[in-house]
Parts: C-alpha cells; structure tokens; sequence
C-alpha cells in the first residue's frame, strides 16, 4: 500500500484555482503538473524525510507561479451563483382614446397622420448651395425639415446642388439656393401668375409647364433674370401690355394642331422634351450656354451650325417618330427615352456608357434619331409578352418598367397561368456608384439587367380576393442616386367609427445609388447597389411612442383631407436631384 499519493488538500485547492475561469495560462498548468508528477514518482521511492523534501519543494514551485500570475488570492469553497432575476416586459402604455392606441400600436399610422397634419418639405443630401439649410455644413446627413414650406402644400419641386425651384399651391414659381442668389436664401417668388403645373430643370435654366399648355425657360440665376430681355404681358388692364418682372423665353412649337397642346416635359443638362396631347415629341435645347451636341435632340444632322432661322432654343419636332402615338416621355443629361402606347421604347442621345440599351459602339458613341430597343429579347424563350409601361431616366441611367404577361408555349398541352402578369423593372447605364441596383458595380451596361428587388412582385388583394402583381408608381432619377415608389396596396382609410386596431399605412419605398453625400437618407456615406429602406423621416416621433426597435419609411398615397378648413387632396412625393433629395406635401 502506498500511501504517498495521496495529495495534500492544500494542493487540490490550488490545483481547482487553476482550473477555475480566469485562472493560470497553460505554460503555468503544465508547470504545476510536471512538479506535482516529480514529486509523487519521488515519494514512491524515497524515504519519508525525502518525500517531505520532495512535497516542500513542489509547493515552493507551485506558490511562487501562484505568486507570479496574482495569488495569493483568498481561497474559498465554489459560491453557488444566485439565481437569475426575472424581469418581465412592462405593459404597454394605455391608450387614451382610439387614435392614441393606433399611433401607439403602428409606426406607419403615425407616419401618415404626421404628414397630413405638418405638410411640408423634407431635405437632406449635399449642402453646398445652401438649399437645406442656411450653415456651413457641406452635406445634411438626415433628413431634415425645412422651415420655410412648414404648412404649405406644393406643386412640383426639383433640385440641382446649387439651386432649387417650386411651384405653389396657386401656381406660382418660387426659386433659392446659391445657385440662384448669395443674398438671399429663402424661396423667393419669380415668375407669377401663369398657373404652373409642373417643373424640369438643365444646367442652369429651369423649364416649366402650365395648365394650358404653355412652355416657359427661366434663367436658374437672378442676375440673369434681372439683365436679361424681359418680354411683354398682357396687364390686368384692358388692351394693355406691360413688360415681365423677369427675363424668360416660351417654347412654343410652331405647328400644333387645333385643340392640341403641350401635356408632359422633360428635361436633360442641355435639352427637354415636349409631349403634345396628340402624342408627338419637340424638342429643344434647354441650356444657356451649350447647344445638344450628342444627338439627344432626336434630329439627324441638327448642330449648332445647321440649325434653321430663329432662337436657338426653339422646338423642333421629331419627324421619325410619326405615326408612333407616345404617351411617355424622359431625359437623362445627354440621352432621351420616349414610349408608345403599344408599349414600345425609342431611345437616341448618348450611349458612352450603355444608357440607350444598346451595346456601346466605340464608333459611334451616339445614336441621334430614335431607335427601337428591342424589350422582347430580354423574355426570350420565357412565354412572356413584354409591354413597356414606364421609363425615367438620369444622368446617364435608364429604367424601364415592363408588365410581362404569360402566354401559352408551342406544345404546351396544360399551359398554367396563362394570362398572369408579372412587372419588373430594368435598368442599363453606369453602374459603377451602383446605380443599377442589380447588386453589381458594373461600369457600362448596355443590355439592360434585371432589378430582382424590384421584380417578380406580388399580394394578395383582399378586395380582388386575387393575387396581384406590385408594379412601381414612381421612379425618380437623380444624377446618381434612385428612389423607387413601390404600388403596394396601401390603406388610409381608417376613421372614428373603425376599431381602434385599424390603422393606416402607406406606399414602400426603396433607394439605392450613389451616396457621397448622404443622399440615401442612410446617415452613412457608403453607396448602395441594391435597393434598401430607410428610417422614417421623422424619428423623435416614433421615440416619443416608447419605440426603441426601427422601422422603415412609407409615403403616404393621395387622400382627400381636411386642412386648414379645406377640402384638399395631397399626397407626399419624392425628388432625386443631384445629390440632394426631398420628400414633400403635393396636392
């Protein structure tokens, strides 16, 4: 029997020091290991003074690792740990009435009550031309509300860095930025009294519609509106005419027909496009300085030197597109889209970087008269019909939405779906600030590619009791940056007499794109190449709700409201400039 193994409890205390969490390193176990083996295998054998000799040692060896790695510590017996508190979630606060426990209950109910209660203007993106708010900061990270639209109802609104431009509930033009003047950055009211209707905007003129059809080009500068050639207007007088306040220029074609007039604009750095309500295309140059020069214009052969007599920037009408009844018409910077109401897309201007759709052609980098894009190849083998519905484009990006119906292939003996339709959307151009939200950093894409976030879409419509497509209600292009508007079924319906968990919500949206400076609305810089969601406009709203997880913005839909003791119907919209967006309250 040998009783020499047995080890001391001193060491087996030390020994469960070790082993306990936060104990020595593996180099010190080992160390007290091989000190404690030596000392057994010498206890075996030796005499009882020897194995004292041997057990001393070991612990000398022993304490003074101990030592080296913060022992002595007080050494004690394992302390059974307490048992977890259990904390459960505090109730929800009570609401007080039903439209308390709808705001409480829905991120996106409050979303729409705000924007029908505060209309206005949300901005956010670069800063340098003072259009968001009067600072030194060069870009606004979030969106932020503007002060000056706090309460007002808008027309149209669209943005350049340096300069912004608006059209009022009445019809009036308001202008700001630096772009437009240094002394005075609050919008201010320019051209008056002609009941705008809607806004384009070039490189440093801003072209504008009204409700009959008459077609203004403003200088974007006050300077030049102040110099320039002001023209005569009627005067509330009788048979009397007065000079404008301002200098523009009308773009009037020369041979419209009876009862036609301008429906639709569209403008790129250097040209517009006018969409009569008989379905043809003018156009014209847009800028002050630059005269189209890579066939945006859709006129084979018209340059600066071969344009005919008169102003420079008159309408001139696109010949080839005769017989072809267009309903749809976009500008980028140097390209232009139009659509015909069979669904089929004709695209001329630049084509550097693929914005056209087709290939890019080194040898001819741009094509000046109209040209078919062929959509059907994209469904090729698929038994899908193509039909284009929409098209947007900006800076050198293109975007086609397309309803693809099924169709009964050759030998198909039980066809199923037939007759079901499917929207996707398309996108060709630069991709390299991932503006073609397909995922990819692709410098030029010719052939247009797939958006799948924004394709293949469907729900189910309780009213239809039927699924149904989600096709895109709006698009809009800034220079490199996107926003779409998605058309899901939304609901604003809810009232005093609907129970209280029936809340409001409103339309998706998406963005994507370029994002130097914080024109995504993400509060980060990185650019994105698949479209996301973001925050909703107003934050501290959904915080003061006890709120803490996030939710994603949704644009309120039109709906007919009482404001201000009025009947009005509105509806929130978006505006991808350059580098700079905003959210605001169109009636």
């Amino acid at each position: 029997m040998i009783t020499s193994k047995r080890v001391p409890w001193s060491t087996s205390i030390a020994q469960r020091a070790i082993q306990k969490p936060g104990g020595l390193g593996l180099l010190q176990k080992r160390c007290f290991r091989a000190a404690n083996r030596s000392r057994v295998h010498a206890a075996s054998r030796s005499s009882p003074r020897a194995r004292a000799a041997g057990l001393l040692l070991s612990l000398t060896v022993g304490g003074g690792i101990l030592y080296a790695s913060g022992y002595p510590r007080t050494l004690h017996a394992d302390v059974i740990p307490a048992p977890a508190e259990v904390k459960f979630e505090e109730p929800r606060r009570k609401a007080s009435s039903r439209e308390e426990n709808r705001d409480l209950i829905s991120s996106q109910h409050l979303q729409v009550k705000k924007s029908w209660e505060n209309p206005g203007v949300y901005a956010w993106g670069s800063n340098s031309g003072k259009l968001i708010y009067d600072s030194e900061e060069p870009n606004i990270k979030l969106p932020r509300r503007l002060p000056f639209f706090d309460g007002k109802l808008l027309r149209d609104l669209k943005l350049d860095r340096n300069f912004g431009a608006a059209i009022t509930e009445n019809g009036d033009l308001l202008q700001w930025g630096t772009g437009y003047s240094t002394l005075s950055l609050e919008p201010t009211p320019t051209l008056r009294g002609k009941d705008l209707i809607k806004l384009a905007i070039s490189r440093d003129r801003i072209i504008a519609l009204s409700s009959g059809g008459e077609v203004y080009s403003i200088p974007a500068s006050q300077a030049d509106q102040t110099e320039g050639y002001k023209p005569s207007e009627n005067s509330w007088i009788p048979f009397w005419k007065g000079r404008s306040r301002i200098s523009y220029r009308k773009l009037s074609p020369s041979n419209l027909a009876w009862g036609e007039k301008i429906s639709d604009i569209s403008s790129g750095l250097e040209h517009c496009l006018l969409l009569t309500s008989k379905g043809r295309v003018f156009s014209a140059a847009s800028g002050t300085e630059n005269f189209p020069t890579k066939g945006q214009l859709g006129v084979p052969g018209l340059t600066w030197t071969t344009r005919p007599e008169g102003a420079y920037d008159q309408p001139h009408e696109i010949t080839t597109l005769r017989g072809f009844e267009i309903v749809k018409i976009a500008a980028g910077d140097y390209h232009s889209l139009v659509v015909d109401d069979q669904g089929r897309v004709f695209a001329f201007g630049d084509n550097s970087l693929g914005q056209l759709g087709f290939d890019y052609n080194p040898e001819a980098p741009t094509v000046d008269a109209p040209s078919l894009l062929a959509i059907d190849k994209l469904y090729k083998g698929s038994n899908m019909v193509p039909r284009v519905t929409d098209v947007a484009a900006g800076g050198v990006n293109s975007f086609f939405t397309v309803d693809a119906t099924r169709v009964a292939g050759q030998g198909e003996e039980d066809p199923r779906g037939v007759g079901r339709i499917t929207a996707d959307t398309w996108s060709c151009g630069q991709g390299i600030f991932g503006g073609l939200g397909n995922g990819r950093w692709t410098h030029v894409q010719g052939t247009p590619t797939k958006i799948k976030a924004l394709s293949g879409l469907f729900e189910y419509d309780e009213i239809k009791n039927a699924v149904v497509p989600i096709r895109l209600a709006h698009l809009s292009v800034g220079s490199t940056h996107m926003s779409a508007v998605m058309s899901n079924i939304s609901h604003v319906g809810a009232n005093d007499r609907s129970s209280e968990n029936d809340t409001n919500w409103g339309a998706d949206v998406l963005w994507w794109g370029g994002n130097e400076f914080y024109q995504l609305g993400t509060g980060k810089r990185n650019n994105v190449s698949n479209p996301i969601y973001i925050a909703p406009l107003d934050v501290e709203a959904d915080k003061e709700k006890g709120r803490r997880e996030e939710h994603r913005f949704q644009i309120t839909p039109r709906k007919k409201i009482r404001f201000n003791g009025r009947n009005v119907s509105i509806e929130q919209r978006i505006e991808c400039g350059r580098g700079v967006t905003a959210v605001y309250s169109g009636i």
